[in-house]
């Protein structure tokens, strides 16, 4: 992780290793070539590589790519494209968000246009995760003349379609890009289902949903490395001769950081559940997940950090990934504010509003 994020080292080697345990195959259909498992088994893997920040394409493959083709795509398609990525030989990524920062349709604005038996895209996606590096990619665009949330169509980009520039963000260990798409022309093939189809929105509202919940189970297992790392140092940190975890203070921060790491993880899987069995409350729980994960990290960040005392703001200790790390996940795919809004929208607490998902 500190070489990818100091020397810029190939994630290459991770990502082959990561192939030979057949984890980007997870939730690939079986008639497509994976493994065809839930995502509650997902979400294991999910949590773990947020534990260790771990850099690569496969978060973004699995939990965007994936459910977008899988939800959208033809039988064809899915055996096309998720075949690929069951056999580890295509990555990709989903492009939605645009200058707003929003990752929601209404907020779409790339056009698509038809263009002799096939599609002509033009627009600029921000902040899409592996945007540089991905095989392919999923491109939300709106059908000219459209507004809202409708009229939204999804169209398999190649990653060689189009100009991709790196972004420098705070979390150096996963890399984001600003897409720009030039009368990107994509063949009738690559396009998932009927573009401007209301089985297409709820095809992308499903997509979201799982990449949501992705981020706040990764958000999840950074926190409790955070959490894991404040507590080995207090227990060997001494100050007038005993652990520094023995004083009040640090008892009370840690019993709080506890807390909210469990809320957060109990809310956590109860969305991967709710996706997993196809619960009519899974746009509430991703919601309640994303929320609590945003919530849990700007606490555990705080006081993760203040419990290292001076060596936890400087380079050499290792502390600082793991918070950029979590800070960047509460950004994408909503903030904790904008879940917390959209959650009240579901239960019936407040207006409708512009949602995160």
């Amino acid at each position: 992780m500190r070489d990818v994020v100091e020397k810029g080292a190939p994630v290459g080697p991770l990502w082959e290793q990561m192939v030979a345990l057949d984890w980007q195959a997870l939730t690939v259909p079986a008639d497509a070539g994976g493994l065809g498992l839930g995502y509650v088994e997902l979400a294991v893997v999910l949590e773990e590589l947020g534990r260790v920040v771990a850099p690569g394409p496969l978060s973004a493959t699995v939990t965007q790519l994936v459910p977008a083709v899988r939800e959208a795509g033809s039988a064809e398609q899915r055996r096309r494209f998720l075949g690929q990525v069951a056999e580890g030989r295509l990555t990709g990524t989903l492009a939605l968000a645009e200058a707003g920062g929003r990752w929601t349709a209404g907020d779409v604005a790339t056009v698509a246009r038809p263009r002799e038996g096939a599609w002509s895209l033009t627009g600029v996606k921000r902040w899409v995760v592996d945007g540089v590096t991905a095989d392919e990619m999923v491109v939300a665009a709106r059908l000219e003349g459209t507004s809202g949330e409708d009229g939204i169509g999804l169209f398999v980009v190649p990653g060689d379609a189009v100009r991709a520039q790196p972004v420098a963000s705070l979390d150096a260990s996963r890399q984001h890009a600003t897409v720009r798409l030039e009368e990107a022309v994509v063949g009738a093939d690559r396009v998932l289902g009927p573009p401007g189809s209301a089985a297409v929105g709820r095809a992308l509202r499903r997509a979201v949903e799982e990449a949501t919940a992705a981020v706040a189970i990764e958000t999840l297992g950074t926190c409790q490395s955070i959490f894991d790392i404040a507590l080995e140092y207090a227990k060997v940190r001494r100050q007038f001769g005993v652990p520094i975890g023995s004083f009040q203070a640090l008892k009370h921060k840690f019993a709080d950081m506890y807390v909210a790491l469990e809320r957060a993880r109990s809310l956590c899987y109860f969305a991967a559940l709710a996706i997993a069995e196809e619960d009519e409350r899974r746009s509430l729980a991703v919601a309640m997940a994303k929320s609590a994960a945003g919530e849990c990290q700007q606490l555990v960040a705080q006081d993760g950090v203040q419990a290292l005392g001076g060596i936890g703001f400087t380079w050499e200790h290792d502390m600082h990934l793991y918070v950029k790390r979590a800070k960047a996940g509460d950004a994408v795919f909503g903030t904790a504010r904008e879940h917390r809004a959209r959650v009240a929208e579901l239960v019936g607490l407040g207006p409708p509003g512009r949602r995160p998902a």
